[in-house]
C-alpha cells in the first residue's frame, strides 16, 4: 500500500492523466481507500474525524467543539447503522462537553458497537473519545494522552497542587504568605471549584464509559475502568498534558488495544487513509474534516487570500459535500 510519497505521485498523477483540478484528485484518491479500508473491516461504517492543529497556526476551531456535531450528524444520514462504527481519530483534544454530547450521539446512533482508529495522535478528549468504544486499533506510531482537563488554559490538577503546596508552605511558615499571595491573588473568583468539577467531571464520565463500553461483559469492568481513568489522568506522572502514549503503554494500563500491525493489509489501508488526510490538510485551507466512507464530507477551511491591510480577518468557511448527484452547498462565515 502507498506511503505519504506514493500518495502523494497518485494525486499528481490524477491531476496529469485525467485533467482533475488539485482538490477533485485529493478527494478521488482519499475516497478510494475509504472505500477499500471499508472493505477490509467487512463493511463496517467509517467516520474519519480530522483536525490540522499539527500543520496549521494556533486558531479557533481546531479543537473539539460543538460545531462538529453537525458534520457527524451529516456524515451518520443514510448510513445502515446496524453495522457499527469505525471512528478514525486525528485531534488534539477540545471540549469535554462537547466531546460528551458527541459521544453519546454516536453511542445512540450505532447501538453502542464502535471502534476507534487512532493511525497517529488522539491526545486529551481525542483520549476521552477513544476510551468510550468497544477496542481501540493502534500502531506503534500512534499516540493516546493524559485527560488531566485544562480550565483556561491552565491544568486544572496543577493549578489545585500548587493551591495545596501554598497551604503547607504557609503553614509552616507564615512568612511565605507574601510569596504565594502574588501567585493566588491572581485567581478569578470560583476558579478553584471549576477546576476541582472539571477534573470530577473528567474522570467520572471516563470510568463510566470503560466500564460500560470497554469493559462492558467483564465483572472487574468498575475494578479496571477506575485503574485506568486514575492513570489516564496521573498529572505527577505525565508531569505535562501533552505527554504521548504508547500502544504498549496503554496495553499495560488495561486499555484493549489491537494492534494494526497484526493485520498487514489493514494497517497499510489505515496509514494510506492517514496520509491522504494529513496531505490535505498541509496542502490546502482545510483545517477541519469530517468524513465518511461514502464520500459526504464536511470541511471547514481557512482562507488562503489575505485580507486587505486594515480589513477585518477573513473568516474560515465550511464546505458541505455530499455525493455526486446531490446538492453542494457552501456556508460563508462559520
Amino acid at each position: 500500500m502507498p506511503n505519504w510519497g506514493d500518495v502523494q505521485n497518485e494525486i499528481n498523477q490524477q491531476i496529469a492523466i485525467h485533467q482533475m483540478g488539485a482538490q477533485q484528485s485529493f478527494d478521488q484518491v482519499r475516497k478510494k481507500y475509504l472505500e477499500l479500508l471499508h472493505q477490509r473491516t467487512k463493511g463496517r461504517n467509517i467516520i474519519a474525524y480530522y483536525s490540522g492543529w499539527l500543520s496549521k497556526p494556533p486558531m479557533i476551531g481546531l479543537e473539539i467543539n460543538d460545531e462538529d456535531k453537525n458534520g457527524f450528524m451529516m456524515a451518520v444520514h443514510k448510513l445502515d447503522r446496524t453495522k457499527g462504527l469505525d471512528l478514525i481519530l486525528h485531534t488534539p483534544g477540545g471540549d469535554i462537553a462537547s466531546t460528551q454530547s458527541i459521544v453519546v450521539y454516536l453511542q445512540n446512533m450505532f447501538q453502542h458497537n464502535i471502534r476507534a482508529i487512532v493511525p497517529q495522535i488522539a491526545m486529551s478528549a481525542g483520549t476521552v473519545i477513544a476510551c468510550s468504544c468497544k477496542e481501540i486499533l493502534m500502531g506503534k506510531q500512534s499516540n493516546l494522552g493524559p485527560i488531566d482537563p485544562q480550565v483556561r488554559g491552565v491544568p486544572a490538577y496543577g493549578v489545585i497542587r500548587e493551591f495545596n503546596r501554598a497551604i503547607r508552605e504557609i503553614k509552616k511558615d507564615p512568612a511565605r504568605v507574601a510569596v504565594w499571595q502574588t501567585i493566588i491573588g491572581k485567581y478569578q473568583p470560583t476558579f478553584l471549584g471549576q477546576c476541582s468539577n472539571a477534573i470530577q467531571w473528567s474522570n467520572d464520565f471516563v470510568r463510566e464509559q470503560l466500564a460500560k463500553e470497554m469493559f462492558a461483559d467483564d465483572i472487574n469492568a468498575h475494578r479496571k475502568a477506575t485503574k485506568i481513568a486514575k492513570e489516564l489522568a496521573d498529572y505527577r506522572k505525565h508531569k505535562t498534558h501533552s505527554r504521548h502514549i504508547h500502544a504498549d503503554e496503554c496495553k499495560k494500563m488495561g486499555l484493549k488495544v489491537i494492534e494494526i500491525e497484526s493485520d498487514q493489509t489493514l494497517q497499510d489501508l489505515i496509514l494510506t487513509v492517514h496520509h491522504c488526510y494529513m496531505y490535505v490538510l498541509m496542502n490546502t485551507g482545510a483545517f477541519k474534516i469530517i468524513e465518511n466512507h461514502m464520500g459526504v464530507k464536511l470541511v471547514k477551511q481557512q482562507s488562503m487570500v489575505a485580507a486587505p491591510v486594515g480589513a477585518a480577518p477573513l473568516q474560515p468557511r465550511q464546505e458541505v459535500t455530499e455525493p455526486a448527484g446531490q446538492a453542494h452547498l457552501h456556508h460563508a462565515g462559520i
